[in-house]
């Protein structure tokens, strides 16, 4: 039943990554028919990301009042709806409106699921979970391109990925008994985890009722926002830079970001692999270690061959990072705190995916797109910086908690 289970979670992660690339895939087709401005899309872009901040926030409570099972199946429900509001829409006015339950949805999808997996099943599954994410971020841009290809027009290919979602609200549905049912007999987390997960931090923090007063949330909070930063930028400005810096076409920058990506969707996958050796922790810090190579690479003054290695270095650095802080999620901070904070950690990474781009676009445009290394360089380094002194601090205070026990 628990494998059964975890193939409809990874087609909710599949669903979650299918509509996140739709809107770049589609807004040229999209601005011409409406008379949009460019920037237009931006501020779609903003309320999306802006919906899905919010609900992470509320994730927590709004999880624990109701489950995690029926707040995945209205999460979906929505974005389903909201797709094919998109595929109806007469105006941009109703694009901005059919964006925020977008928003929603997905941020109250990923913040739930991200938690009953770190809290119910091994390392591995969340390393996979986010590559079936990836699999779907893939998918939608092929999706939409076909119908845009075939029918000249984006409407149909939003209509057929909001088909796909309600397909997966039926499933939902009929599986909602299950939720209780799997987590209750789910015994897949090593032994040894549950121990950490007791260690002399948690016992301290679990009479704390804010969960952002626990020593090292904070940090943790830091590493998110860098790490999803670091992401995005990259995403976002590398075919800017390798076109203006590095003087590629436009199309091999574009194959280039891609294989950035490809690095980060296969390294997840491998990444699943590892875990059965490899601690999260030695996961992430190595991870941390191969992106700041790979950033490394390219502001030296090297041929353009080695651009490509440091992009495809970044994105399998990345791969790893994500899913094992979220993993190590309950280990650091304990069961009882660990749904709030995997909101706050999601919001907070949306935050850095939304706002630290534009920035480096800002200064970029008043600068050089030449700081764009630099930039994804300085990211990860923090990123690097916060995670080793969040790990200081568990470390200590698991001495503390054992010494305590032995004085007992």
């Amino acid at each position: 039943m628990a494998t059964f289970f975890l193939v409809i979670i990874y087609l909710a992660f599949i669903s979650l990554g299918l509509p996140d690339s739709l809107l770049g895939v589609s807004w040229s087709l999209m601005e011409s028919e409406f008379g949009a401005r460019l920037e237009t899309a931006g501020l779609l872009f903003m309320t999306i990301a802006g919906g899905t901040i919010i609900s992470s926030f509320a994730s927590g409570a709004v999880l624990k009042r109701f489950g995690t099972g029926i707040v995945t199946f209205v999460s979906v429900l929505m974005t389903a709806g909201a797709l094919l509001g998109f595929h109806f829409a007469p105006s941009i006015f109703w694009l901005f409106i059919c964006a925020i339950p977008l928003g929603l949805g997905a941020g109250a999808v990923d913040a739930g699921l991200n938690n009953y997996v770190a809290s119910h099943y091994k390392a591995h599954h969340m390393s996979w979970l986010h590559c079936f994410w990836g699999v779907g971020a893939t998918m939608g841009p092929v999706i939409m391109a076909q119908y845009i290809s075939g029918q000249n027009t984006w409407r149909s290919g939003y209509l057929a990925i909001a088909g796909f979602q309600f397909v997966l609200v039926v499933i939902l549905f009929l599986t909602l008994p299950l939720w209780n049912k799997v987590a209750g007999n789910n015994n897949e987390i090593a032994a040894t985890e549950h121990e950490k997960t007791n260690s002399g931090l948690n016992e301290a923090n679990s009479k704390n009722q804010n969960p952002l007063h626990i020593r090292g949330v904070k940090l943790a909070l830091l590493a998110f926002l860098f790490y999803c930063g670091a992401e995005a930028t990259m995403g976002l400005w590398g075919s800017s830079f390798l076109v203006n810096v590095k003087e590629l076409s436009v199309d091999v920058a574009a194959k280039w970001v891609s294989l950035y990506y490809a690095g980060i969707t296969v390294g997840r996958f491998i990444t699943g692999f590892i875990t059965f050796k490899v601690s999260n922790r030695n996961l992430i810090r190595m991870g941390q270690i191969i992106a700041l190579t790979g950033a490394s690479l390219l502001f030296l003054p090297l041929p353009s061959a080695f651009s490509l290695v440091g992009f495809i270095l970044v994105g399998l650095g990345l791969a790893p990072i994500f899913p094992c802080m979220l993993q190590e999620t309950p280990i650091r901070f304990g069961q009882e705190h660990s749904q709030t904070i995997m909101g706050y950690q999601m919001a907070v990474a949306y935050t850095g995916s939304t706002f630290l781009p534009p920035l480096l676009g800002f200064i970029a445009a008043n600068s050089t797109i030449g700081i764009f290394p630099f930039f994804i360089a300085g990211f990860i380094a923090i990123m690097l910086l916060g995670s080793e002194k969040l790990n200081g601090l568990l470390i200590r205070n698991d001495l503390l908690g054992r010494k305590g026990r032995n004085l007992i």
